[in-house]
C-alpha cells in the first residue's frame, strides 16, 4: 500500500504540470487534446511494440474501455475549456470536486457500500473550492466547465476500477485513449465550424509542450496511477488528485502571477483541500494497517 501510494502521489505531482503547460500551449482545447491523446497512443504502441507487451483482449473488453477512454477525453476538453476561459488556478481547483462526485459515484457503479466520511471528505474539498473563488461573476463559464470535468474524470476512475486488474496498464491506456481520439477525430470537424482557428497545426513551441505533456503528464503518469488504483480506491485517487491544484496553482502563481486575481479566502480553501487528503491518506494507512494485524 505504502509503495501503490508513493507511485500515486508522483503521478498527482506530475499531472500538476498539466494546467500550466494547458496555458501556454496556443491550441484551443479540442485541438490541443486531440494532439496530447495522438501523442500518447503512438508513443504507447512504440513502447509497447518495443517491449513486445501489447496484448489483445476480449472484444467485449475493448468496447468497454474504448467507451471508457471517450470520459478522459471529454473531460481533458472541458479541463482545458476552463483554464481557456477563466485561468489556470480556477481550471485545477474546480477540479478539486472530483472528491465528492466519486464519493457519490462509485457506490452506485462499483457496489461499494456508501461512506458518509469519502461524502464528509468530498465536501471539505468542496468548501475549499466556494472559498477560493466564491463563484466571481467573471469566472462563471470557467467554473461550470471545470465542474462539468470534474464529473467526467469522477465517471472515468469509478469505471476505470472496475477493469483496471484484468489488464496491462499501459495496454489498458491504448485502448482507453484510443477511444477518446476516435471519438474526437469524428468530432473535430463539426467543432472546428463552430470553433474556427488559423491553423490546425502547432507551433514549434506548442510542439514542445506537447511532447512534455504527452510524454511525461500522460504516459507516465497515468501508468504509475493505473498501477496505483490496482491497490487503492477511486475515491482514494481522485481525492488524492485534489492536491493537483496545490502544485499546478504554486507555477501559476510564479509563471503567470495569478495570484493577483485570487481572494483573501484562498490559502483558507488551499488548506481544506489539502487537509481533506492527509486525512484520507491517514484512514487508508490505518486500515491497511489493521488488515495486515488481522491476518497475522
Amino acid at each position: 500500500m505504502r509503495e501503490a501510494l508513493i507511485k500515486l502521489h508522483i503521478s498527482v505531482f506530475l499531472a500538476g504540470f498539466t494546467g500550466v503547460l494547458g496555458a501556454l500551449i496556443q491550441l484551443n482545447e479540442g485541438l490541443l487534446v486531440w494532439y496530447r491523446i495522438m501523442i500518447t497512443v503512438v508513443s504507447l504502441l512504440f513502447l509497447l511494440q518495443i517491449k513486445k507487451q501489447f496484448q489483445r483482449i476480449p472484444a467485449s473488453m475493448v468496447w468497454k474501455l474504448l467507451g471508457i477512454g471517450t470520459l478522459i477525453a471529454l473531460h481533458w476538453v472541458f479541463f482545458y475549456g476552463s483554464i481557456k476561459m477563466a485561468n489556470v488556478s480556477i481550471g485545477l481547483v474546480c477540479f478539486a470536486s472530483t472528491g465528492l462526485f466519486t464519493a457519490l459515484l462509485e457506490p452506485v457503479f462499483n457496489n461499494k457500500k456508501f461512506s458518509a466520511w469519502d461524502v464528509g471528505l468530498g465536501f471539505i474539498s468542496l468548501l475549499g473550492i466556494l472559498l477560493i473563488f466564491q463563484f466571481d461573476q467573471r469566472y462563471r463559464e470557467g467554473i461550470i466547465a471545470g465542474i462539468v470535468s470534474a464529473i467526467l474524470a469522477a465517471l472515468f476512475t469509478v469505471l476505470n476500477k472496475r477493469q483496471v486488474n484484468k489488464v496491462e496498464p499501459r495496454v489498458m491506456m491504448v485502448y482507453e485513449l484510443s477511444g477518446g481520439l476516435l471519438l474526437l477525430t469524428l468530432l473535430m470537424p463539426v467543432y472546428l465550424h463552430y470553433y474556427p482557428v488559423e491553423s490546425v497545426l502547432p507551433s514549434l513551441s506548442d510542439w514542445c509542450w506537447l511532447l512534455i505533456l504527452g510524454w511525461l503528464c500522460t504516459v507516465l503518469a497515468m501508468d504509475l496511477m493505473l498501477q496505483a488504483l490496482q491497490k487503492v480506491s477511486a475515491f482514494t485517487q481522485n481525492l488524492s488528485l485534489n492536491l493537483e491544484p496545490v502544485y499546478g496553482i504554486a507555477l501559476a502563481f510564479v509563471l503567470f502571477g495569478e495570484q493577483k486575481q485570487l481572494g483573501n479566502s484562498f490559502y483558507i480553501g488551499v488548506l481544506l483541500i489539502t487537509a481533506s487528503v492527509v486525512l484520507q491518506m491517514i484512514r487508508v494507512m490505518r486500515q491497511h494497517q489493521q488488515v495486515k494485524k488481522s491476518s497475522l
